[in-house]
């Protein structure tokens, strides 16, 4: 379980983190080339990209997730012998009068 949480938390700094280096290295010029773009093209193209940055963090956070082995998650064996008899409960008839087939009585 730790591992699950962890890599959650390492996904949920990555969606923060990624989109805010992108916006500062736009805003302060990091790119090479971003000088000669207008204003307007800067600010698209930077919220562009940061939206991108958010989208493959979320695909590969899924990845890690469908690659997570199906054999390490076991349900309880309390919770499942619970079920179990739960389901033999519902499954034997009722042998009091109420479930003796009525008749209509006109």
């Amino acid at each position: 379980m730790a591992g699950v949480i962890q890599k959650f938390f390492i996904a949920s700094v990555f969606m923060w983190a990624a989109p805010v280096a992108i916006l500062y290295g736009f805003n302060h010029s990091l790119f090479p080339g971003i000088s000669e773009l207008s204003p307007y093209s800067l600010t698209l193209l930077s919220g562009f990209l940061a939206v991108i940055s958010v989208n493959i963090v979320i695909v590969f956070y899924i990845y890690m997730a469908m690659k997570e082995p199906v054999y390490k998650h076991e349900p309880d064996p309390k919770f499942l012998a619970e079920a179990k008899s739960s389901i033999q409960k519902t499954e034997t008839p009722e042998t009091d009068d109420a479930s003796i087939s009525r008749t209509k009585e006109e």
